[in-house]
């Protein structure tokens, strides 16, 4: 019987660099997938649907969350994300790891539903640096920005209810995708997840 895959769950605040870190990570290991979420937000400059989102309209969500098509949802920086059920369900029972990269409100419901899942809070090394990043980005205005940042520093109290905190310094992206797999290994070694095995003793 195939082993069934670990439920992965990354948050950080908007620069944090969660995209770059898991690229890095989904390249080169093919058992992990990203789930891919649903936003109605609109696409940026190089955003591909059922890539980077799938991009939908207001009533299309509300829709699926009437149908129960979601894992879980947020409201954030005023537009709805949300995680889709059914792909991650078939993905970890085929055996595959999978990340869902979504904010901290979804991810304390997935928490709720998942407590066996590994969450994993990504940070730059300080708020100094994460301004830095929001604005050398030059993609968003001043009051978009400010508004990231106010939400960041609301947020961050929450790092602390995750299992896992990865830095991810300028330069070092490598080295935090292989933190996650420390992450993942770690807890592949829990007694938990080797109860199996030991109640063969028993047997």
């Amino acid at each position: 019987m195939k082993k069934e895959g670990k439920l992965i769950v990354v948050s950080g605040p908007s620069g944090a660099g969660k995209g770059t870190v898991l690229k890095e990570l989904l390249d080169n290991h093919e058992d992990f997938v990203c789930s891919v979420s649903a936003t109605t937000r609109a696409p940026r400059t190089g955003d591909e649907d059922g890539v980077n989102y799938f991009f939908i309209s207001k009533e299309q969500f509300l829709q699926q969350i009437e149908q129960n098509g979601f894992l879980e949802y947020a409201v954030y920086n005023n537009n709805f994300y949300g995680t889709p059920r059914k792909f991650v369900e078939e993905k970890l029972a085929a055996g595959k790891n999978v990340i869902l990269e979504i904010e901290v409100q979804g991810a304390l419901q997935i928490k709720k539903l998942f407590p066996g899942a590994v969450f994993i809070f990504i940070t730059p090394e300080s708020f100094e640096v994460l301004c830095d990043r929001l604005r050398s980005r030059g993609t968003e205005s001043e009051d978009i920005i400010e508004n990231r940042l106010a939400i960041a520093k609301k947020e961050a109290p929450n790092a602390l209810l995750y299992d896992y905190i990865i830095v991810n310094r300028d330069g070092k992206v490598k080295e935090a995708a292989d933190e996650i797999l420390a992450c993942v290994k770690a807890e592949s070694l829990k007694p938990l997840a080797n109860r199996d095995i030991i109640a063969t003793y028993f047997e």
